[in-house]
């Protein structure tokens, strides 16, 4: 029997492959535990770095290769103390300079009824002590001068001063005579006995209350010229003027038609009325798109210049004696007299080379007077030198039809240079500033215009409120290269600024008129 041979098996035991390893890497728990062992090194990492206190500071790891961090002080800082207690504050001195001398006293409770109340007492200022040692000051209200001074104006009701020219005739005791500090007023002007609420623009023009201006001269005088008259508890004004009884309306519309140049409202939109009697040129010319500021003396009509704010028309007491007018050159682009009561061919022409001044160059110069129309021998006498005298200042008459003759100034010197020698009035100095007028004296010489057009080349209304001029660049400022810029800036700000007044303090409900810019800068 041949031995059974025992099957052995062909295949074999193989040891474990790469690619059972590979299956266990890429099971999810494997996956599982290295993400959440790369997480738990990452938390070791970040405690070790950022916190010596950490139970893990052991744990470190060679970053010699980084700069060395400190960690972060974490103490807490003290609050910072209060500000101090503001104690003072600019105001602007007599002299214009800001000066912070002085002191800040207490008001009283009810110090807000001071807009509208007057208080009778005027108690020098009393000390009180304060717990903390200091020494405060309370001071009490004003008390309301005497009703005579209802009208006093401190620089042109210096009586001392006025008698001194009082035997005058060139109008010096109508200028600025301001009182020593010695001789300051110390109480309130009063208000008018009876005042009321203005009445609103526009219907100002034509009526407002008499308890506000309660002056009679001018409807005494003036009454039977359609100026003004008195119905019931207000003053009428029917739009007339002595030399325009038909109305300021009809008048202006006669102007235009003489010169269509002159287009109100386009090419004129500053205007000067020289003796403005109540204001109704200017009234008037407000509803052409033209500003007039209206000016007068305080003379025997002294309540002129307040018939014209009254009204709502801008106006400044003002007259052409022996200093310059407060505006600058070139100031006007129509110069108004109706019946002024003016001289100006006296004293060389010097209040009409004043005009002159204040003139734009190619500007208008518009004279209603009894010489322009009237053939009395001293009147035409007075026709005559005022004809010679504007041909010598190289005035142009464009147009003299009934009572009115109109000028033109020249825009240029070339007139001026061409003149015969010795022909007078003669040229000012070169030197001489003719932008220059707190206080300085009336000169008997032509200003020069600009060499470079500087005055003349304005745009016409509205696009001139917001195209900055040329002459820009000749006002003392201290920018110099970006005028223009700071002109436009200054326009954009103050529109803002307007709106939010607007806004906050409801102006149109105080329905505002009269404003007094006082620091104007470029008129934004």
């Amino acid at each position: 029997m041949k031995p059974t041979i025992p099957a052995i098996s062909t295949t074999t035991t193989a040891p474990p492959s790469s690619t059972t390893i590979t299956d266990i890497l890429k099971t999810p728990k494997f996956v599982k535990f290295t993400a959440i062992s790369l997480l738990s090194v990452s938390l070791l990492f970040l405690a070790t770095h950022f916190s010596s206190s950490s139970p893990f500071s052991s744990f470190s790891f060679n970053y010699s290769s980084l700069p060395p961090q400190k960690p972060p002080q974490l103490s807490h800082s003290p609050p910072p103390p209060p500000p101090p207690a503001v104690r003072r504050t600019g105001i602007i001195d007599e002299t214009g300079a800001m000066s912070d001398d002085f002191f800040i006293g207490e008001s009283e409770s009810n110090s807000t009824s001071g807009f509208t109340e007057f208080s009778e007492s005027n108690e020098e200022g009393v000390k009180e002590n304060t717990s903390d040692g200091e020494v405060r000051v309370r001071f009490e209200k004003f008390k309301v001068c005497e009703k005579s001074k209802v009208d006093y104006i401190p620089c042109l009701d210096n009586e001392e001063a006025i008698k001194l020219f009082n035997e005058s005739e060139k109008g010096e005791k109508y200028e600025r005579h301001c009182p020593g500090k010695d001789k300051l007023l110390d109480c309130v002007v009063p208000r008018p006995e009876g005042y009321q609420r203005p009445i609103p623009w526009p219907q100002s023009r034509d009526e407002v209350w008499f308890s506000n201006v309660p002056h009679t001269r001018l409807v005494e005088d003036k009454g039977g010229q359609n100026w003004i008259s008195i119905k019931k508890d207000k003053f009428i004004f029917p739009g007339g003027g002595t030399q325009f009884i038909h109305g300021a309306d009809q008048y202006l519309n006669q102007i235009s038609q003489m010169v269509p140049e002159i287009s109100f409202g386009h090419h004129i939109r500053v205007a000067l009325d020289i003796g403005c009697g109540v204001a109704s040129f200017g009234a008037f010319l407000l509803q052409r798109n033209v500003t007039t500021l209206s000016i007068a003396p305080k003379d025997v009509h002294e309540n002129q210049i307040q018939f014209a704010l009254e009204r709502g028309v801008p106006a400044m007491v003002a007259v052409f004696a022996t200093h310059r007018l407060l505006y600058p050159s070139q100031a006007f682009d129509m110069i108004h007299c109706s019946r002024c009561r003016i001289n100006w061919t006296r004293d060389d022409g010097i209040l009409l080379l004043e005009a002159n001044r204040l003139l734009r160059a190619g500007g208008y110069f518009v004279w209603a007077a009894q010489p322009v129309y009237k053939h009395e021998e001293i009147l035409q006498k007075q026709w005559k030198e005022m004809e010679d005298l504007t041909a010598r200042i190289c005035w142009e008459l464009v147009k003299k039809e009934g009572y009115i003759a109109i000028w033109q100034k020249p825009l240029n010197n070339s007139c001026y240079l061409n003149r015969d020698t010795g022909v007078l009035p003669p040229l000012c100095d070169p030197g001489d500033n003719s932008d220059n007028v707190w206080y300085v004296d009336l000169r008997a010489c032509i200003t020069q215009l600009p060499a470079n057009g500087y005055g003349s080349n304005v745009s016409t209304w509205p696009a001139r409120l917001h195209n900055p001029p040329d002459r820009l660049q000749s006002i003392e400022m201290d920018a110099y290269i970006s005028r223009k810029e700071i002109f436009r800036a200054e326009s954009k700000y103050w529109n803002e600024i307007i709106d939010s007044y607007v806004r906050a303090f409801r102006w149109k409900d105080m329905k505002l008129r009269n404003v007094m810019d006082m620091r104007a800068g470029l008129g934004g």
